[in-house]
């Protein structure tokens, strides 16, 4: 199982946020790709990055930080965040992005995944955050009555690389990720499913890997405030 240290991006800074309320956001770090740097350092195989902004604008808001992460960084990096037509995929991937991850879009525009997954085969990945099982977009600002598990299964056929799988209500807040949910999730599909939301310590990172079902893990507030050594959790998922 693959750790994603999570950077999220909110007006150029390292922060994140409780339940996605941007209004209770901590910084974290004036400097993104130092801190995509110490991350490297410590051993992660690969990096997650969201652009806040982004995802409240419908398009790219961070992309000085972005680009200074990827110029500095010689680990793959996933990027969400306001990313909803085929030309920003593009020039996202041609910057030396690794995998683009959509959301709002799988939504509202599903046939345009379908479209980037057949153009950037292993490229695109779908971002689903739910709230009690149903989908939010828009920066989690708008809930749908898409239950996550009917979207997920409506791109089994479209050759996504991954399904990122966000439980807001555990998102930053410490709590634990929702086990059942994800693994639920990943029994349905055979899309590899990576793990968002209230990963906070080794135990929660040891559940998960041994659901036997579960690609990855992302974790961020639990990184910064060390209640997850980086390079222990690395040790751990060797």
């Amino acid at each position: 199982m693959i750790l994603y240290p999570a950077i999220d991006l909110k007006d150029g800074q390292a922060v994140r946020l409780v339940h996605g309320e941007m209004d209770q956001a901590t910084v974290f770090n004036d400097d993104p790709a130092a801190q995509a740097q110490e991350f490297v350092d410590a051993g992660c195989q690969w990096l997650h990055l969201v652009d806040l902004n982004g995802a409240f604008a419908g398009t790219p808001v961070n992309a000085a930080p972005v680009e200074a992460i990827l110029k500095r960084c010689k680990v793959p990096a996933q990027l969400g965040g306001g990313i909803r037509d085929m030309a920003t995929i593009e020039r996202w991937l041609d910057l030396g992005l690794a995998r683009v991850i959509l959301g709002t879009v799988a939504v509202e525009n599903p046939d345009l995944v379908r479209q980037a997954a057949k153009a950037f085969p292993g490229q695109v990945a779908v971002g689903l955050d739910a709230r009690n099982g149903r989908v939010a977009t828009r920066g989690w600002a708008e809930e749908t009555d898409v239950m996550v598990t009917d979207l997920a299964k409506s791109f089994e056929d479209a050759g996504i690389a991954a399904i990122i799988y966000t439980d807001i209500l555990r998102d930053g807040a410490m709590k634990g990720p929702n086990i059942d949910a994800t693994a639920d999730l990943a029994r349905a599909v055979d899309i590899p499913v990576i793990a968002s939301g209230g990963v906070s310590s080794l135990a929660d990172l040891t559940a998960l890997r041994d659901t036997g079902v579960i690609s990855g893990a992302i974790s961020g507030r639990a990184l910064y405030d060390g209640a997850i050594d980086l390079r222990a959790a690395m040790n751990l998922l060797a």
